[in-house]
C-alpha cells in the first residue's frame, strides 16, 4: 500500500526525524549520565532536560506557525530564532 496518501516530503521526514534523534539523544544522556535533581530555572519551574527538550519543541513549533503567519516561506528566521529560543532554554529554564 505504501505512504503516498501522506504527502511525506523530504522537510516532514527531516522533521521527524530530527524529533527521533533529540527524544533518543536525550534518552542517552540520561541513561550515561543521570541528571540528578531538576534545576530551578528563570521560570521559576523545576525541570529537567527532558522537561526543557518538550518545552524547546513545543516553543519552536510556536515560532514557527507565528513566522509563516507573519512572513511566510522561507523559514530560515524561524529556524534562527527557534536555535536562539534552544538554547535559552537548556542554558536558563
Amino acid at each position: 500500500m505504501g505512504l503516498s496518501w501522506m504527502a511525506w516530503t523530504w522537510p516532514t521526514a527531516a522533521f521527524f526525524i530530527f524529533i527521533f534523534s533529540a527524544i533518543s539523544c536525550i534518552g542517552f544522556l540520561e541513561w550515561r549520565r543521570p541528571g540528578g535533581a531538576p534545576r530551578h530555572g528563570i521560570l521559576t519551574l523545576d525541570t529537567t532536560r527532558g522537561d526543557r527538550l518538550f518545552i524547546t519543541i513545543l516553543g519552536s513549533a510556536f515560532i514557527h506557525l507565528g513566522w509563516l503567519g507573519l512572513f511566510g516561506t522561507p523559514l530560515w528566521g524561524g529556524l534562527i530564532i527557534s536555535l536562539i529560543f534552544g538554547y535559552a532554554v537548556f542554558r536558563w529554564v
